[in-house]
């Protein structure tokens, strides 16, 4: 078996990377892109014991089956395979079945391989951790690599902390140290490896999902998405009948229903013995031979509940129908997927997302939660050292950055994170910035201004008061004499103002309007323009942004501002009263 140029340089990667470093890393590839044979490969030129693990039966067969085939003396260890040996060079393994008996891997393994690692959570009492653990006790250098496809997730984002790249995805540990080699998902398909697929929203009907509330952490509620479906049953049988309409002239269908009661609605209006369903309810016999009869095409049809995400190869597919609502971009490509593999026949896949989730199938994972639904991935170069960083964001109509929530640069400076801050909270007794989000000082340990404590505080003293600021305008005045000045003011609900004062004169004052108005308002904080012409920052105060909370200080001149707050999400947010 000859693997293909990419999964060569992956394989090579890995070699590279563990001959220097012992750090946990992570090989990013498509799904469809042949993650089994890497593994294999992996698992032949290895020198010492190897382990194979992932979550579901159907990866278990298809990672032994792959090793087999390049000639490496195997074992299997799943219950659900009915098969517990351990004897030879590589054991494949289920993570279910491995965790249970972590004594029969008692010996010296060199590498452990996890295939799906996004599943791999870094809660220290999960089964993948503590086999770790367990396998660590018994072995001189256990190197540990995760394949995935989607190397993030719904509750903790990025699943890795540094990219080969340059980029760093994150300062606190995760399960992996480093992504040692990625390939995107349209260079694939150019290259004629995986099928083109066809995006499409529901074409003459679609489920409207707008009110449902995902939680950072996780998806959207089942019962809310329960009781949306349960309004929208004329929804379900148009968007049935347009799915048998279009597959007339497609090889095969696979459906993914929001639930249970959903799919067994979709089954009966398919009305078909062409039709199969399977959820987790689906005894181990009746689903093998459901999916053995769809791979066979004796079925077209295969509706199911969250079961064919991963570990489900069909290459004929070319029909995915997503008639759920999913928060995850990680769910959501893992669905597209099942329907990207090459077969005869079959010149592309046909996607059809009847509940509008919105997602870029190609778009890169942000692996933060998204501010709001009208944010993108945008890219913003550091001021600093040139890296393009990928934040949420929003652009305008002709594409162009006009706001963005990125904090920090991504960016690796000689194996050391950039320290530059798009946004960042400074503190008041060494003026070291920090993190927005930060408690402490990084440079004298201080604690910072917790907002809520803060504001709780300023209710309670006389000479203090909250401003709730709704609005900002700009505008050039002058002084008494006669120099200008942009006036910056502030506006509440009921259209009481305060007011904030620059002058524009010297170079001096420009730099101190720019530090502290200029770059602090900035919806962009990195892409700024320092103006010297005050009309031009004037003309263009679109480009700024109000703070949501002014705590204001009575002095003999009347009501001046102290702190202002951004992004601001406390108690605090309500009306601000007459002073």
């Amino acid at each position: 078996m000859k693997l293909r140029p990419y999964q060569q340089q992956s394989v090579e990667a890995v070699i590279n990377h563990f001959r220097t470093s012992n750090d946990a890393a992570v090989i990013v590839l498509p799904t469809g892109a042949g993650k089994s044979i890497v593994i294999a490969e992996l698992a032949r030129i290895a020198r010492k014991k190897v382990l194979v693990l992932t979550h579901v039966k159907e990866l278990v067969e298809q990672n032994a089956q792959k090793i087999s085939l390049l000639g490496t003396q195997m074992s299997i260890y799943a219950a659900g395979l009915n098969t517990k040996d351990t004897k030879n060079k590589v054991v494949v393994a289920s993570i279910q079945s491995a965790a249970r008996a972590p004594t029969r891997f008692s010996e010296d393994y060199s590498l452990v391989i996890i295939d799906e690692c996004h599943r791999v959570s870094d809660i220290e009492d999960s089964q993948y951790l503590q086999l770790l653990e367990h396998l660590r006790k018994h072995s001189q250098r256990l190197c540990l690599l995760g394949l995935t496809a989607t190397p993030y997730r719904l509750d903790t984002g990025w699943i890795y902390q540094q990219h080969y790249h340059g980029i760093v995805r994150s300062d606190r540990p995760k399960p992996f140290f480093k992504c040692v080699f990625e390939l995107p998902l349209r260079q694939l398909i150019k290259q004629g490896f995986l099928t083109e697929p066809k995006l499409f929203d529901g074409l003459s009907a679609q489920y409207h999902f707008d009110g449902l509330q995902a939680s950072p952490n996780s998806d959207y509620p089942s019962a809310q998405v329960d009781a949306i479906l349960s309004t929208q049953g004329r929804a379900t049988r148009q968007i049935v009948k347009q799915i048998m309409q279009i597959c007339q002239t497609r090889q095969g269908c696979i459906i993914f229903a929001a639930s249970v009661a959903h799919a067994n609605e979709i089954i009966k209006l398919l009305d078909t013995e062409q039709a199969a369903l399977v959820t987790s309810e689906t005894d181990n016999l009746t689903r093998a031979r459901i999916i053995s009869e769809f791979k066979d095409k004796q079925l077209k049809y295969l509706v199911n509940v969250s079961v064919l995400t991963t570990g489900f190869d069909a290459p004929h597919v070319d029909f995915i129908a997503i008639l759920r609502p999913t928060a995850s971009v990680s769910l959501y490509q893992q669905m597209v997927g099942r329907g990207l593999r090459l077969a005869a026949d079959k010149e592309d896949c046909l996607v059809i997302d009847y509940a509008a989730n919105g997602f870029d199938l190609y778009a890169p994972e942000v692996g933060e939660a998204k501010p709001d639904s009208s944010s993108v991935p945008v890219q913003v170069p550091c001021p600093e050292c040139g890296f393009g960083n990928t934040f949420w964001g929003k652009v305008d109509s002709d594409g162009d950055v006009i706001e963005h929530f990125g904090r920090r640069c991504q960016g690796l400076v000689e194996d050391n994170r950039c320290q530059f801050r798009f946004r960042s909270r400074i503190c008041p007794e060494c003026g070291q910035e920090n993190d927005i989000a930060a408690r402490a000082c990084y440079q004298c340990q201080s604690l910072l201004v917790d907002v809520d404590k803060h504001l709780a505080a300023v209710l309670k003293q006389k000479d203090r008061h909250i401003f709730k600021c709704s609005a900002m305008s700009l505008a050039i005045t002058h002084d008494k004499k006669n120099q200008t000045r942009l006036t910056v003011t502030y506006f509440d609900e009921q259209a009481q103002n305060v007011e904030q004062h620059y002058h524009w004169q010297s170079t001096k004052q420009i730099y101190f309007a720019h530090h502290h108005f200029s770059r602090r308002h900035a919806k962009a904080p990195d892409t700024f323009e320092a103006y010297e012409d005050l009309n031009q920052l004037i003309a263009n105060q679109d480009s700024f942004k109000k703070p949501d909370i002014l705590i204001l200080k009575k002095s003999k001149f009347g009501w001046q501002i102290e702190h202002a707050f951004f992004d601001y999400k406390g108690r605090h947010q309500k009306p601000t009263d007459a002073f």
